[in-house]
């Protein structure tokens, strides 16, 4: 594999920059030209990326699903875990907060002697 200078690096960053269009520019000076990386290897699909235990969103979905009473949840009650999935597995913070507060009341209830579910 070829290695270029920071030099031979930074003109064909330029390049590429020069070569897109104002919107695309405009895009990345939002962001910070100094920050962009052109060069930078792709994310994997969401499909195939996985959590700290190996599994898959889809993995993951279908067996708490699958563990999951099925009296105990509606489309929207399976739709509000798969985002929760996803969100874990692409790290957003907000929803890691959420994550962090409902195991954080989940222990406060638990603590009080109240029912667990809501």
């Amino acid at each position: 594999m070829e290695t270029f200078t920071a030099q031979e690096i930074e003109q064909k960053k330029k390049m590429i920059f020069d070569a897109m269009g104002k919107r695309g520019q405009k895009q990345i000076m939002k962001k910070g030209y100094e920050d962009w990386n052109p060069f930078a290897e792709p994310k994997d699909p969401i499909d195939i990326r996985k959590d700290k235990t190996k599994r898959t969103s889809q993995m993951l979905i279908r067996e708490f699903l699958q563990q999951t009473s099925h009296d105990g949840y509606s489309n929207e009650f399976a739709q509000g875990a798969l985002d929760m999935c996803f969100g874990i597995i692409n790290s957003d913070e907000k929803i890691r907060g959420m994550f962090e507060f409902s195991g954080w009341y989940k222990e406060l209830l638990k603590k009080e002697g109240h029912d667990k579910t809501l």
